[in-house]
């Protein structure tokens, strides 16, 4: 499989399941894209080895029409947190996702660890760090030194 070739894609959905919508979301091996727009458009893109985490939530509406909302917890400065919201089948690009954000991670080589930090006002609080290589601290230079 060609390392850039879109492994998912939807657009968001309206109340009744539909496509109506001009919010599209996608994901290749190394990327998740962000499309929101008709005129105006943007686009913002996730590096996969940047999601920490994947929820997925499903209301009753949501399990009638056949969707569901995924949020997706980044390190990403730019993005931040963000929902992708009333997708179809939203388990399938859960899993998908998971294990694309996995390979990512062990191919760019990042580690994460939680730790309990004990803070002044008594609290234990977890916290989640990155651990990159300092070769890796700016990967989008590393993968154009590579082409």
């Amino acid at each position: 499989m060609e390392e850039n070739e879109v492994r998912w894609k939807d657009r968001k959905r309206n109340f009744l399941g539909l496509p109506w919508s001009f919010t599209r979301y996608s994901f290749t091996d190394k990327v998740f894209t962000l499309n929101k727009g008709l005129f105006n458009i943007k686009e913002d893109d996730v590096r996969l080895y940047r999601i920490v985490s994947i929820t997925m939530t499903r209301n009753f509406w949501q399990r009638i029409i056949g969707c569901g909302t995924i949020h997706l917890d980044t390190t990403d400065k730019a993005l931040g947190n963000f929902d992708v919201k009333n997708i179809k089948n939203p388990s399938e690009m859960k899993n998908t996702l998971s294990e694309l954000i996995e390979t990512s991670r062990k191919n760019n080589r990042v580690y994460a660890r939680e730790d309990m930090v004990s803070h002044p006002d008594g609290e234990n609080h977890d916290h989640f760090h990155e651990d990159m290589p300092e070769d890796m601290e700016h990967p989008e230079a590393v993968d154009q030194e590579m082409m």
